[in-house]
């Protein structure tokens, strides 16, 4: 049974836990780095199961997601109140060939991606991280609750990531 939009908020919130969204968001790069550095390509592409993701999977998910992060915080800035369209992850993934993706580019991508987008929250006045589009599944959402969701995301991501490199081939 998939999760409600109300279910997952509440597990990406969790996941943060209190911790600084933009720090969070920082070290991200860095600790998949270090998680991926030297694991053979064969063992990022490999799925743990049918129809779970492999790291690679991960990795080219979090660059298409930075891209939408990106994408709707300056929709937001450009014209507040903005309607934000959802996405449906799983057809991305098959759409854009995520399983035969070069999992090490994917994470060049994210990494040169994600700085750009924290390059500009952090330039963000107080008054902008309160600016708020119309998430078509979530209601109203500001820039910060973007932030905050994308930090937890990020830590998801970032749990995964580890188990799939720590699991001994299959």
């Amino acid at each position: 049974m998939q999760e409600t939009v109300q279910q997952y908020i509440q597990r990406i919130q969790a996941q943060l836990g209190g911790q600084d969204p933009l720090k969070v968001q920082t070290a991200t790069p860095k600790k998949i780095e270090k998680l991926i550095k030297g694991v053979p390509t064969s063992k990022l592409c490999k799925q743990p199961a049918p129809g779970k993701w492999s790291v690679g999977e991960i990795l080219a998910h979090l660059a298409d997601c930075e891209i939408v992060t990106g994408w709707r915080v300056r929709q937001i800035l450009g014209a507040p109140g903005t309607p934000i369209q959802a996405f449906d992850q799983d057809s991305w993934a098959a759409a854009g060939h995520y399983a035969k993706r070069d999992p090490r580019e994917s994470f060049e991508l994210f990494a040169a991606l994600r700085a750009g987008n924290l390059a500009l929250l952090k330039s963000l006045s107080r008054e902008q991280w309160k600016l708020y589009g119309m998430h078509a599944e979530r209601g109203e959402e500001t820039i910060e609750r973007i932030l905050q969701m994308m930090a937890g995301h990020d830590i998801n991501h970032v749990k995964q990531v580890e188990k799939l490199v720590a699991a001994k081939k299959g």
